[in-house]
């Protein structure tokens, strides 16, 4: 059965950031994830989590200058220090936290950019972070996104994700799947799930068109669920989707894979 966990950042969101987590509980999840957690205090988040029971499925690094359309920073030549500090803030978070997973975010390739300079510099932070997060254990994550909702990210595919995770040869990264992404792209969901399942560590969920609930759209979540789960897959799928109402009115599709089916 897939271990769904609630996606703080899009989910809940009527309330406060540090009201979400007893709101998920609420709805019967076990484990949550968010993007940045950095305005917040990491032992009242890590109180929150104690609380509820729940486990920590990922967060993200830094975004870098968000308002300056910054999306990442380890891809970047030139910013290497940049990303090195904020990395160090990422682990500082991670040893309170105690995630599974870090997503790295890569960023925005710069206009004239060498995107072979900018898969170099990748390579060798990625190594970085994961020589860093392995004494936590915690493994680090990279993801593809969609050029539609993420124009210019230098991450596009699966297989570029995989080349470069060949590349670095780190037994420590791992790919973070995102079913949205993949069905904005290239489709073939289970497929690439098939080619890539002995490194895909997390898995991400939402409707297609929209980004909404899982049972909004041209997705068969139902499907795509029951072939990775009989696949083994063990990891969580972070519901990671803009709810079309209230967070609690459209979680029917949930409700079997949460216990209360």
């Amino acid at each position: 059965m897939p271990k769904l966990a609630a996606n703080l950042s899009m989910l809940f969101t009527k309330a406060p950031f540090m009201e979400r987590f007893a709101l998920a509980a609420a709805a019967g999840f076990h484990a949550v994830e968010f993007l940045f957690p950095y305005e917040h205090d990491a032992r009242a988040i890590a109180a929150e989590l104690e609380r509820h029971r729940l486990e920590l499925a990922l967060f993200n690094t830094p975004p870098g200058d968000w308002d300056k359309g910054e999306r990442g920073l380890a891809a970047l030549p030139g910013h290497r220090e940049r990303f090195r500090e904020s990395l160090s803030q990422t682990l500082d978070y991670a040893r309170v936290l105690k995630p599974r997973n870090i997503h790295c975010m890569a960023g925005i390739v710069p206009e004239g950019a060498d995107r072979a300079m900018l898969e170099e510099t990748f390579i060798d932070n990625l190594c970085f972070a994961a020589d860093a997060a392995a004494g936590l254990g915690v493994r680090v994550l990279i993801e593809p996104l969609n050029p539609f909702d993420m124009p210019g990210y230098f991450l596009g595919s699966m297989e570029q994700a995989a080349a470069i995770l060949d590349r670095a040869g780190h037994d420590n990264l791992g790919l973070q799947y995102d079913i949205y992404h993949q069905s904005r792209t290239r489709g073939e969901i289970v497929a690439t799930f098939d080619r890539y399942k002995d490194r895909i560590a997390h898995i991400q969920i939402a409707g297609n068109p929209g980004r909404h609930e899982p049972d909004r759209g041209e997705v068969a979540y139902r499907f795509v669920l029951g072939e990775f789960d009989a696949r083994g897959y063990g990891g969580f799928v972070g519901c990671e989707y803009r709810p079309q109402g209230l967070t609690e009115e459209g979680l029917g599709w949930a409700r079997e894979y949460l216990g209360q089916g």
